[in-house]
């Protein structure tokens, strides 16, 4: 048998058209997604307690620590590779992650006791813990067929397999919670996420599973993959590592309002930005020989994105005291207030920075975010715990609105190797959503704060944006708006 997988390489106009309908599709289908998780968000912050909610984000936290350390970067290896990607590469990708994966899990197991004691948890906790490894494992076993998928620019199937996932996921832990299960509803929901969303993808993408080490595959992958796992040690280091650190400084009440803060906030960037560069990432990695179409995209990519976030975060900011008053059983959130602007802040920003990073990436600069990512993570390392010990956590979300300025240096590193129009593609999206939130803040200052309002002040800023948005781009933003629903409505390539 042959040592070549047919990934489907395809040409330079097809790489474009399919970037632009698999993020299209990607959207579509996260549009689904996100109202299922935003409502199981919001159901399950009513049914369950703060400190319910700051335990499963520190566990889970945990537990995404052991990612980094199962794959050695070998997976994005293969998305990144210029040439054809063999049996051999597949399977000796998934023989290391599964000893990595297996090793990782037995260690957890044998630290429960310790584990259980930090957190002070016991029974539904300790299920917990067990169904997130047992998810974990499962997660693993997505790898090579999800990657495959990547590969052919094939979205619209990983889209259809993140729906089926969030829908049973939000399904069992939103009935779970409200029949009163606390920390246990996720536990279920995450255990059975994982087996359906595993079984589907062995069916959509079947690859010609094995266990085997090549070592001309492992070095051409290595070649990659460290220095890109490099940078996601540091991104753990930085995140996951510092929830468990924050648990003993500000308890399960503080992270559980960090939490309600943080996942409000990154809704957006998980709706939009996480779709778009998941697809921009392969598209501009095959692009690297063709400068101007780099630069086009680039251009493109970042003005939808910030097009559609920075609205969007603003208006969360704006707009979250009314709802929170609003809504029964809900005034419990009213002291996370603050936090989400601050983390509001720092999602608009991110919105620039971290597309930034996946440019590097994709061209093959992977050093340069290692250099970044060590910035961040010193920032994040010296600046949060002091804060967090002196204001507990409102400290947490000062560091991060800080931290979180140092975003435009990502920027000025892109344009030294492609240089792209970044005030036509970002700040005039800025300027349009400042203005918007000086209206909204004066219909929310001046007029009663009830749901018509409420519903009223959502129209009119909505609106606003769009006019101030014509105002500062011109003809331009009706052009592109016409693509991509031409791009939207035409069949796939």
């Amino acid at each position: 048998m042959g040592n070549e997988v047919t990934l489907g390489d395809v040409d330079l106009a097809s790489i474009k058209a399919r970037s632009l309908t698999g993020t299209l599709t990607l959207i579509s289908r996260s549009f689904l997604i996100q109202f299922i998780a935003t409502g199981g968000l919001f159901l399950l912050t009513v049914f369950l307690s703060r400190p319910d909610i700051g335990l499963f984000i520190a566990v889970n936290s945990l537990v995404s620590i052991l990612g980094y350390f199962s794959d050695i970067g070998l997976a994005a290896s293969i998305v990144q590779k210029k040439t054809s990607v063999t049996v051999s590469d597949l399977r000796t990708t998934f023989t290391l992650q599964q000893i990595l994966v297996l090793t990782l899990i037995l260690i957890t197991l044998g630290l429960s006791p310790f584990l259980a004691r930090y957190y002070h948890f016991s029974g539904p906790g300790l299920w917990l813990l067990y169904s997130l490894l047992a998810g974990f494992f499962l997660a693993s076993l997505k790898t090579i067929p999800s990657v495959i998928l990547e590969r052919q620019l094939r979205f619209e199937i990983l889209a259809s397999v993140e729906v089926i996932e969030n829908i049973v996921f939000y399904l069992i832990a939103v009935f779970l919670a409200w029949r009163g299960f606390g920390v246990a509803a996720y536990a279920w929901a995450v255990l059975l996420r994982g087996i359906i969303g595993t079984a589907m993808l062995y069916l959509l993408s079947p690859w010609p599973i094995g266990l085997a080490v090549s070592r001309s595959s492992l070095k051409v992958l290595l070649s990659f993959g460290l220095p890109y796992q490099l940078n996601t040690l540091l991104a753990n280091i930085k995140d996951n590592f510092l929830d468990v650190l924050l648990w003993r400084i500000i308890g399960a009440n503080g992270v559980g309002i960090i939490g309600w803060a943080q996942s409000w906030s990154q809704k957006p960037l998980s709706f939009i930005m996480d779709n778009v560069t998941k697809v921009t990432f392969p598209g501009f990695s095959r692009l690297q020989d063709h400068p101007e179409e780099l630069r086009h995209g680039i251009e493109k990519m970042l003005f939808f994105i910030t097009f559609l976030i920075f609205p969007t975060v603003a208006g969360m900011a704006v707009l979250a005291p009314q709802l929170v008053r609003l809504i029964p059983r809900y005034d419990k959130w009213e002291v996370a207030l603050l936090p989400l602007v601050l983390f509001c802040l720092n999602s608009a920003l991110a919105s620039i920075s971290t597309p930034m990073t996946s440019i590097l990436n994709a061209i093959g600069k992977v050093k340069i975010n290692t250099y970044l990512m060590i910035m961040w993570t010193a920032l994040t390392w010296i600046i949060t715990p002091v804060l967090a010990i002196k204001y507990q956590y409102l400290g947490v979300a000062y560091a991060t609105a800080i931290i979180s300025l140092t975003s435009f240096i990502p920027v000025i590193l892109v344009r030294r190797y492609i240089y792209f129009n970044f005030f036509q593609s970002a700040v005039k999206p800025a300027l349009a959503a400042l203005s918007m939130t000086g209206i909204s803040l004066t219909i929310t200052h001046f007029l009663p704060q009830n749901l018509f309002m409420f519903i009223v002040n959502i129209l009119i800023s909505g609106v606003s944006y769009l006019v101030f948005s014509y105002l500062f781009v011109g003809s331009a933003l009706i052009t592109d708006v016409g693509h991509l629903i031409h791009a939207f409505r035409r069949p796939k390539a």
